[in-house]
């Protein structure tokens, strides 16, 4: 007899793309009134599983059963009326509508046939309400929005469909700390009310809070189900990779701090920049922490000249820059690169192939008085492709196709590939796994050790301390503390982010 808690299961699902075999003899259950957590590296077919879930895809191969009952999703759109509602990584709003239109652009509220604008905005104010949000106003454009609020509106147009199985991947990667508190009690309050959850993090800190049962999934393999809590840390991250875990952070440097690459004094840009001084050393990695929004995003692109009218001083390799824009920056006698925390919409260009987006931004090198050297521009490729492990079909291939971590790599390669003496990372390991991290940790280390000097932006606090030599922390668009050595701990780390002094904890 089936059984009644199961709302989705595989039996036997296969997914081939090519050669390429996404999902291979996966057999899963996900039941009602349960926060299902899915883990593994990127690759290892959780974006398939969700895929197939949610109508995108159909299985090569095996039987996807709803309710009991054998279905076959022809759509998404089908698969949202039978309950299934999946928040992708890649947010589905469109930039240019406001919220409220975003909201009920699926079988929106209509009126004689045509859309009850006046319905939409009642509509929006109440599910921007149910999701903590009703300071987003339901006639702003999404444009306009900051990321954790895009996010937020993608999660309220979610809850609108009123779903039976939610599906969260990566929902939390792009939220501030007080926004990731709002989707937890959601998450919560549906799987009391009877909703199933499959919830995809790579968050071990969100998966130990909220889960019931976490499955980890390797290879496009099915590797094991099991009872959160009932197994540690290592274990699992051992079940994700398939090897023992080595350190997880390099080692740190020992040796003196080299010239300074970067100087910056007084500044300063609108409410979210009041005065920013700091200086970044050759060799170094300076962390950036504090809560999220306090001026750590504004300071890397003021830095990459991508604001207008900001005040201050800013050195480069003893130039001083006019902060004009990112040519002058990545033209700076130490060329400054940024790597932006969202690689989907400021990182690449979508439709374009892996070795175009690489290219995108040293073609200035590249080029010569008969146009652009091919051969040194591919062998350029070929180098980053080996060095930073990019798995992808061919350098050909649309880079929408790879995995969020292969994207992330893509992103480093094109910034790489213009030689820069000075990079900025905003929150670089956002949404990818655990052994894509480490990858990039050992980049990070090996480019200071080499002189570059790095301005590391981290929402986590275990990055900061395991991978920076010193951290500023930022509050009201100032910094507030230093934290290097000893001194650098998650209690003071969450200590300067509030703002709280020695004395004032002590009072």
């Amino acid at each position: 007899m089936p059984d009644p808690s199961i709302l989705l299961e595989m039996r036997h699902v296969t997914k081939r793309y090519g050669g390429t075999l996404a999902l291979s003899d996966v057999s899963f259950a996900a039941r009602a009134g349960e926060i299902h957590a899915v883990m593994g590296e990127n690759g290892a077919g959780k974006s398939t599983l969700i895929r197939v879930s949610s109508g995108v895809t159909d299985p090569s191969d095996g039987e996807l059963l709803y309710r009991g009952e054998p279905v076959r999703f022809t759509s998404p759109l089908q698969a949202v009326r039978q309950g299934i509602v999946c928040v992708f990584q890649e947010l589905s709003l469109v930039p240019d509508l406001t919220v409220a239109e975003n909201l009920s652009i699926v079988d929106g509220p209509r009126r004689f046939g045509l859309a009850n604008r006046r319905a939409e905005i009642e509509r929006a104010r109440a599910l921007l309400d149910s999701v903590g949000c009703g300071d987003i106003h339901p006639l702003e454009l999404v444009r306009d929005l900051t990321l954790s609020r895009r996010q937020m509106v993608e999660i309220a147009k979610a809850l609108g469909r009123k779903p039976r199985l939610l599906i969260l991947d990566e929902a939390t990667s792009a939220l501030t700390s007080e926004d990731v508190e709002r989707v937890f009690a959601i998450v919560r309050r549906l799987r009391d009310e009877g909703v199933g959850i499959l919830y995809v993090s790579h968050r071990m800190q969100e998966i130990e809070a909220l889960a019931d049962t976490v499955s980890v999934f390797r290879n496009g393999r099915h590797i094991e189900t099991f009872k959160a809590g009932s197994k540690p840390v290592g274990d699992i991250v051992q079940l994700m990779i398939g090897r023992e875990v080595e350190s997880y952070y390099p080692p740190k440097s020992t040796a003196p701090r080299g010239e300074t690459a970067l100087k910056v004094d007084a500044l300063s840009w609108g409410r979210q920049l009041k005065g920013v001084d700091l200086e970044l050393h050759k060799g170094e990695i300076l962390g950036i922490g504090g809560l999220d929004g306090q001026g750590q995003r504004e300071l890397l692109l003021a830095l990459f000249g991508a604001l207008k009218d900001v005040g201050g001083t800013v050195t480069a390799g003893g130039q001083r820059l006019r902060l004009s824009g990112p040519t002058e920056a990545m033209a700076a006698p130490l060329p400054i690169a940024l790597i932006p925390e969202d690689r989907k919409f400021e990182g690449l260009m979508l439709p374009m192939s892996v070795k175009d987006n690489m290219s995108l931004a040293a073609l200035k090198r590249f080029s010569g008085p008969f146009g652009i050297d091919a051969g040194a521009e591919a062998a350029e490729q070929q180098r980053c492709l080996k060095e930073l492990q990019i798995k992808a079909p061919d350098l050909d291939a649309a880079v929408s196709t790879l995995s969020g971590g292969n994207q992330q790599k893509v992103v480093l390669a094109k910034w790489l590939m213009t030689a820069p003496g000075i990079l900025l990372f905003s929150d670089p390991t956002r949404g990818i796994d655990v052994g894509t991290k480490q990858e990039i940790y050992r980049l990070l280390r090996r480019l200071a050790d080499e002189g570059a000097a790095i301005l590391f932006y981290s929402t986590d606090y275990a990055e900061l301390i395991g991978c920076c030599d010193r951290v500023l922390v930022m509050y009201g668009g100032r910094v507030t503390r230093e934290l290097a050595g000893d001194e650098l701990t998650d209690r003071n780390l969450l200590e300067a982010a509030l703002d709280v002094s020695p004395m004032r904890r002590s009072a």
